[in-house]
């Protein structure tokens, strides 16, 4: 095939937009001269030196490309002004030539939507759409699409609607990493709608496996950021995953669309002050994710305001001071109306406890003296705990767990003691020691909203509950009533896009329908719910063995269609005589001699993750293991609770009757696992197949 009579041109024009990027970056290292060297000076000099450092290396940041293309299409549209044509670049980041004119146009930015949008009986505005098949700095080959009378553009010619259909295929067909990539330069049209849709209220984005949904939500951070600077970059945005390995996973995608200051964590990393690292029974956890452990939590700080069951009498000088019992129950239950949480009140108790000692003495006594006096006698710290002690969120679950009488009188009628007692577990002297699992996190989050900081009277807001201008959350179908109410809490003013897809929910809180999750999070605004249906990296004969599966699963859900055809088919393997763990290690060797440098993930059931791994590691097969190194190694041993939302070359799923006998929803556990691989999927089992 003879190259494309202009590519010479194109990369002549590819060297440019290097050339003015590197110059971009002289100019930014330039402003660092504006300062006196050293660490002398006034403190003002100091300041703006700090300043200037600060600008130099965010802006550095943001000209930073690592080994991504710079340029991956132009556009000619029709001059808006005039008949003829302009044409823009479009790349990975906004330069410009020292005129200030631009030479590459940030793929965010306005004028690049045509390039992901336009068809041909919609091209807005379009003449041609050009695409680049970029490698480091040198351009390997175009494709061009023509808009315009006689020409209806390659999307529109092809009945699935792909744009740049062989640029997507190329590099749907490059070997996984081990890390996500981007998709900006093969962006299609449905993807690109949900980029680019408006800020406000909770967008929710359903999409089957290879759907692209995750990097889909990724960009659209990154968009969202490009497009509302102001107020976004001081508000914060936040990405929730569903497991560290998955974090790993995803942690270069936003860096190379140019933004690395977005947060992306686990929620049990939002929990301060405590140690998450102990596993939690079945049972436990999902009693804990239960809606009502928040009224539970919210008995249980009640509980802890209590009036004093006798007077307290204290000696004051050459008299006794008295609180009744009455007394104290009138400043409980004053404190409960003005104060919405707990510590916050504990000023108020204290005050009202010294004012009605002061009041109670025979002569005119002041309250400052009386709190100077008897502030630090134990009997009234004894009682000032009792009647509202200040407790962080650790100390609270730490003694109502700790204590079967305090669950029952939190619990209610509504708690049976069967229920309650697998929340019981022995109470650490101090709570700082306690380990906690990551079932405890929204629960010590929900504690920390009803408690409020533990030291209310100071300035700072260090110890309140940080809230974002928007949040990114991915496997939200997996997410727990209570661990939906802790990432809605995040939420400032209500802006989400949450992604998922309810035909993968294996939690134990399982939804039926979008609207068990959107029960949960913010509602100032009617949510929006868009459908990806177009499987981009599962292979055909793949997605149909899935959907077979799923078919059992999730009756009437209805699998994505894919648009890649790998003409080799899923491979099923029966180990006989007890040899599954012989029969994985030659399946993943033959595997890897076939995909060559392509990722490999051996995905098992939680149960044989160490049989596998000491298979594998007896034949000397190199791998590694997801919860210790995420996907860094060509060959790793996956438990199935780590495989969503990871993409893989190949995959070797181990024992499907065992994935779907100790997963909660064990026939979806196991479309999960069918759904991993983008070229080849096998399947190795002793047991009978579920399907």
């Amino acid at each position: 095939m003879s190259p494309h009579p202009e590519l010479a041109d194109e990369q002549a024009y590819l060297d440019r937009a290097y050339a003015c990027l590197e110059e971009a970056r002289r100019a930014v290292l330039r402003l660092r001269s504006l300062t006196e060297p050293g660490r002398g000076g006034t403190h003002q000099n100091r300041y703006e030196r700090d300043v200037i450092e600060e600008e130099v290396r965010n802006q550095l940041a943001d000209l930073q490309l690592e080994h991504q293309a710079l340029i991956f299409g132009r556009i000619d549209r029709h001059e808006t002004e005039g008949h003829g044509t302009e044409s823009f670049h479009i790349g990975r980041l906004a330069v410009a030539d020292d005129e200030r004119e631009p030479v590459v146009v940030d793929w965010r930015a306005p004028v690049a939507e045509p390039f992901y949008r336009a068809t041909g009986r919609h091209p807005m505005g379009l003449v041609r759409r050009r695409h680049f098949a970029v490698h480091g700095r040198t351009l390997e080959a175009m494709e061009d699409e023509l808009f315009g009378e006689g020409h209806l553009g390659i999307g529109d010619e092809r009945s699935d609607g792909l744009r740049a259909y062989s640029t997507l295929i190329a590099a749907l067909e490059r070997a996984r990493t081990g890390q996500l990539t981007d998709i900006v330069a093969t962006i299609q049209a449905e993807q690109d709608e949900i980029i680019r849709a408006p800020l406000p209220g909770v967008l929710v984005v359903q999409g089957g496996p290879g759907t692209g949904k995750t990097v889909v939500a990724l960009h659209r951070a990154a968009y969202l950021l490009y497009t509302h600077r102001f107020p976004l970059e001081d508000q914060g945005v936040l990405v929730v995953g569903p497991n560290r390995v998955f974090l790993r996973y995803i942690e270069s995608v936003l860096p190379s669309l140019g933004e690395a200051g977005i947060e992306q964590v686990m929620l049990a990393d939002l929990v301060p002050d405590v140690t998450f690292g102990v596993p939690e029974r079945r049972e436990a956890a999902r009693l804990k994710g239960d809606v009502r452990m928040a009224a539970l939590l919210a008995k249980a700080v009640r509980d802890r305001e209590r009036p004093l069951r006798d007077d307290l009498v204290v000696g004051f000088a050459t008299t006794y001071l008295r609180l009744t019992a009455s007394h104290s129950a009138d400043i409980v239950a004053a404190a409960r109306r003005r104060f919405r949480r707990h510590n916050a009140a504990r000023r108020f108790v204290e005050g009202e406890v010294f004012a009605a000692l002061a009041a109670s003495a025979r002569e005119d006594v002041s309250v400052d003296r009386v709190r100077e006096q008897l502030g630090h006698r134990e009997e009234v710290r004894i009682a000032l705990e009792r009647m509202w002690p200040v407790l962080t969120p650790a100390q609270l679950l730490n003694d109502l767990f700790g204590s079967m009488a305090l669950l029952r009188l939190a619990g209610g009628s509504r708690w049976g003691d069967d229920a309650l007692s697998l929340l019981r577990r022995p109470r650490q002297a101090d709570a700082r020691e306690v380990v906690w699992s990551d079932a405890d996190a929204p629960l010590l989050d929900e504690a920390r909203e009803l408690l409020g900081p533990a030291r209310p009277h100071r300035s700072t807001t260090e110890d309140e509950i940080r809230t974002y201008g928007h949040l990114v959350i991915d496997e939200v179908q997996d997410l727990t009533p209570m661990q939906l109410r802790m990432a809605a809490r995040r939420s400032l003013n209500g802006s989400m896009t949450v992604v998922g897809d309810i035909a993968q929910a294996t939690g134990q809180h399982a939804p039926s329908s979008w609207a068990d999750v959107l029960a949960h999070l913010p509602d100032r605004r009617e949510p929006r719910l868009v459908e990806l249906t177009v499987g981009y990296r599962i292979p055909g004969q793949v997605m149909d063995l899935a959907a077979k599966v799923l078919a059992i699963a999730a009756p009437g859900l209805t699998p994505p269609t894919s648009v890649r055809d790998t003409g080799r088919g899923p491979t099923i393997v029966a180990a006989a005589g007890g040899g599954l763990a012989t029969e994985v290690v030659a399946t993943v060797a033959r595997m890897v001699e076939r995909l060559g440098d392509g990722s490999v993930a051996v995905i098992t059931p939680a149960s044989l993750v160490d049989e596998i791994d000491a298979a594998l590691t007896a034949a000397g097969q190199v791998h590694g293991l997801a919860s210790r190194t995420a996907l860094s190694e060509a060959v790793t041993v996956v438990p199935i609770g780590l495989a969503k939302g990871l993409e893989l070359d190949g995959t070797v799923v181990v024992e499907p009757a065992r994935i779907v006998a100790e997963q909660p929803q064990g026939m979806r556990a196991l479309y999960v696992a069918l759904t991993r691989c983008t070229k080849e999927l096998a399947v190795v089992h002793a047991e009978a197949l579920p399907f």
